[in-house]
């Protein structure tokens, strides 16, 4: 039980940052790494995505990536042969084993030092506990640009961007927005012609210690525009909330992206005093895919897809679930 809860709290705490990808990621695709040129240099970004003043070099060969949501937009923008290192997580959800790794919470930045990347990309997980272990690095001269977690969808598409700006990959970004927002628009048309709301509630941690997420987290707007109500929706951000308030409120759907416990719809389909909620007692428990619904980056469209599929089935009966067996991820 203790290492059970010990999982889920760095579960949750990965969550909070945006940056949790529990289940293995499926393969990004790549495509042709981005050339550089005069116009993209002069267009980039002089602060961070917190505000930070940043001086990127005139050319970026080499990068270290923090945070599993910024390696796999590099890995969509085509720079896989410039990254030089990555964190623990993002070796373990891509197919990246050959690459130096650093601990997101505790980096050893000496040893990042001796790498001399040309950019490094952070989140705010990384200075969770107050102290930013990677002011030796700015000390010393090394482009550090943190991305905190997205709030929104508007607010991750601005993260890609922001990426991309850096490292001159404006172009290949624009294109994969542009197929973003055409299926997240046809998503979003469907989900405001929704009248009769299905009522969900996302399990990012099971009980008894369930956390989920509130208003203010993309994942609330994800459910928003698919015409599904949030049960916590009334609640800011992510949150602890009890058994109780889970049955007393009664969702119709129950959606868990729990995957450090054998077979987590079973553990709520088996939970005593659930079996009057609306979504246990007509089996609407449902296991998505943990990177698509956590990694803030252009891959939340398949999340969206499999999550509309398993709320209203019939209504997106015409969308393609990208982890149904047999289609494409």
């Amino acid at each position: 039980m203790k290492l059970r809860n010990a999982i889920a709290l760095v579960m949750v705490m990965l969550i909070l940052a945006a940056l949790t990808a529990c289940a293995p990621a499926e393969t990004t695709e790549q495509t042709s790494p981005p050339q550089q040129t005069e116009e993209t240099r002069d267009n980039r970004p002089d602060t961070d995505r917190s505000g930070n003043p940043i001086t990127l070099p005139d050319q970026v060969d080499s990068i270290i990536s923090m945070a599993p949501s910024a390696t796999q937009t590099l890995l969509d923008l085509g720079l896989r042969d410039k990254l030089i290192a990555i964190d623990t997580y993002s070796a373990m959800y891509f197919d990246l084993e050959d690459l130096p790794t650093f601990d997101m919470m505790e980096p050893d930045t000496e040893q990042m030092a001796v790498l001399n990347a040309d950019l490094i990309f952070t989140t705010g997980m990384s200075a969770s506990a107050g102290a930013d272990p990677f002011k030796p690095l700015r000390d010393i001269g090394v482009c550090v640009a943190d991305i905190p977690s997205a709030s929104g969808v508007d607010t991750m598409l601005e993260d890609t961007r922001f990426i991309a700006a850096c490292v001159g990959a404006q172009e290949t970004c624009e294109e994969l927005i542009a197929q973003f927002q055409k299926e997240l628009d046809e998503l979003s048309a469907i989900g405001a012609g929704i009248q009769d709301k299905k009522r969900v509630v996302v399990e990012i941690a099971c009980a008894p210690d369930i956390y989920t997420a509130g208003s203010g987290t993309f994942m609330n707007e994800m459910l928003t525009l698919l015409g599904a109500e949030n049960i916590f929706g009334d609640q800011e951000g992510f949150l602890a909330v009890t058994e109780e308030a889970v049955v007393t409120l009664n969702p119709d759907v129950i959606l868990t992206m729990v995957d450090y416990v054998d077979d987590p719809v079973a553990e709520i389909l088996g939970r005593t005093g659930w079996e009057h909620v609306t979504a246990v007692a007509n089996s609407d428990v449902y296991l998505v895919n943990t990177n698509a619904v956590s990694l803030p980056n252009l891959h939340v469209i398949d999340g969206m897809k499999q999550m509309a599929k398993m709320i209203y089935p019939d209504t997106y009966a015409g969308v393609e679930d990208p982890f149904a067996p047999g289609e494409a991820a």
